[in-house]
């Protein structure tokens, strides 16, 4: 399964050659990892999955300038593989049929104490495996 992610481009994203700036693309990416484990179960009152995370990797690949601000894009998650205490993420940021970029990050759980790399438990693998494409 995927989940999808609406990403608001606003006019200050564009950078002085009007495309949006390469920056911010892993900003998107943040921004539906977001939705996806925390803002889309509390908005139906279940509990947030993987909050104990950090960003280990990030990568883009840009594959057409978005040259318009002021609108949404569509950025498409899902999971590419899951390990002991860490899985990647995969994205594509679309509109309209067009895919802009393409990204991929890798996640590590923590112990938010120790802030140390921590097994990935039951619940958050089951919500991984909803995502995971096979």
């Amino acid at each position: 399964m995927k989940f999808t992610h609406k990403a608001f481009v606003r006019w200050d994203d564009l950078d002085a050659f009007g495309h949006v700036n390469n920056a911010k693309y892993l900003t998107y990416a943040q921004e539906a990892r977001f939705d996806w484990a925390w803002y889309s179960l509390t908005s139906k009152n279940e509990k947030p999955i993987l909050i104990e995370m950090v960003v280990a990797r990030g990568e883009v690949d840009y594959l057409a300038p978005i040259t318009q601000g002021g609108c949404f894009y569509d950025v498409i998650l899902w999971v590419e593989s899951i390990g002991n205490s860490s899985f990647v993420n995969g994205y594509e940021v679309s509109k309209a049929g067009v895919i802009y970029a393409k990204m991929k990050t890798v996640q590590v759980t923590i112990d938010l104490a120790t802030r140390k790399s921590r097994p990935i438990n039951t619940v958050e693998r089951e919500f991984l495996d909803k995502y995971l494409e096979k």
